[in-house]
């Protein structure tokens, strides 16, 4: 089914790139990606001061093709709305009819402004549904973002850990290698072990997901393995939920593995779900001293039972950094693999006219779509409201 919005001046179509909240230091969209989509037939505005935490300023956008304007200007005029989080409530009640929003909704956890955004007629595409096909592999953000997650999880840990990563022969003696245990091997745990191995360290890495073995060892980490993970091909690559027995068996292999750790970096999540515990207190507690926990999945409850989200703290002799928000500590990478990731899906909306058109007979269109003429329409988001 093809949708043409009404109302919009088709030559002269407006995206608008609005400026993040306060804790966010990246952009949709970098002047870079402005060049691109003036190629598009569309006109640019930039919220004021957009991209100044990205290291992108005014003049640069301008320079482009793309007009600053106030946020109030965009707001009311824009035909699509271009953000990373989740939109701000100025956004949500805009009066602009048949506004597109392209953003990360993370409906599962939003119900209440995914309700608001449809009463509000606004047509919204959430980011981090975008299937994880091969076809869809180039607008994937949250691949793009797990990647520097792990990236920086690595180099965090390495800071606060009170030894070497590598190991080290001098007169002065040996020093061995600092061992680490990856929980989790998708895109922000390969990411860490191969950041973690080019500094020196050993690496073991547990995963539910039997598939991801061949991988783990291209990268240089030693797989654990437990008998009896329940897989589910209709689960897109990610992890499921698993049986009680199998959760027991996991949870005593990773407590083995994890006291002789140096560090562990946590990173399973289960989509729409509190994120899997794996780090039981007393594991941590038997720990070495000195040792450091990271742990990604902080936002959704945490794989480790005494993370706090968005903060470190130290609990009997041992670092726990509970933080989901590493691209946004490195705005310029992080803004550009975004911008290019949404751009290639904003390629699938625009015509090469400019004119928006969504074409919801493209599954890739159709499964990131979120709500549409005032209706929830994400098969899997409704799927889990209603369970």
């Amino acid at each position: 089914m093809l949708y043409l919005a009404p109302n919009i001046n088709y030559n002269k179509m407006v995206i608008g790139i609005i400026k993040e909240p306060d804790f966010e230091n990246r952009i949709s969209l970098l002047p870079e990606g402005v060049a691109e989509l003036k190629k598009l037939n569309v006109e640019t505005w930039v919220e004021k001061g957009a991209g100044l935490k990205a290291f992108a300023a005014d003049d640069q956008y301008e320079k482009a093709g793309a007009k600053i304007m106030t946020r109030a200007e965009i707001l009311q005029k824009a035909e699509v709305l271009l953000m990373i989080n989740t939109p701000e409530p100025d956004v949500v009640d805009s009066k602009k009819e048949n506004q597109v929003i392209l953003s990360v909704v993370n409906p599962f956890f939003n119900k209440e402004v995914v309700e608001k955004l449809a009463a509000n007629s606004k047509t919204v595409f959430s980011l981090d549904l975008i299937p994880r096909t091969s076809r869809a592999q180039s607008m994937d953000i949250l691949s793009s973002m797990a990647t520097i997650a792990g990236y920086k999880s690595v180099l965090e840990s390495a800071m606060l850990l009170p030894h070497f990563f590598p190991m080290f022969m001098s007169a002065a003696g040996t020093i061995r290698p600092a061992k680490l245990l990856i929980l989790g091997a998708g895109v922000a745990g390969l990411q860490a072990i191969a950041t973690a191995r080019k500094l020196g360290a050993v690496v073991e890495v547990f995963d539910v997901r039997s598939a991801v073995k061949e991988e783990v060892a291209s990268l240089g980490g030693k797989f654990i393995e437990v008998e009896g993970a329940r897989e589910e091909k209709s689960a897109g690559g990610y992890a499921v939920e698993q049986t009680e027995e199998f959760i027991q068996k996991q949870k005593q292999l990773i407590h083995d593995h994890a006291v002789k750790s140096n560090v562990v970096i946590c990173t399973a999540q289960i989509p729409g779900r509190k994120a899997p515990l794996l780090i039981e207190k007393a594991t941590v507690e038997a720990m070495k001293a000195g040792s450091v926990v990271v742990d990604l999945a902080a936002s959704t409850g945490g794989n480790c039972a005494v993370t706090q989200n968005g903060k470190t703290i130290v609990h009997q002799g041992v670092t726990i950094v509970g933080k989901s928000d590493y691209p946004s500590e490195m705005p310029s990478d992080a803004s550009k693999m975004f911008g290019n990731n949404l751009l290639n899906f904003l390629k699938l909306l625009i015509e090469k006219e400019g004119n928006l058109k969504l074409d919801f007979e493209d599954d890739i269109v159709k499964n990131t779509c979120l709500t549409h003429e005032k209706q929830l329409v994400n098969e899997r988001v409704k799927a889990f409201i209603n369970a």
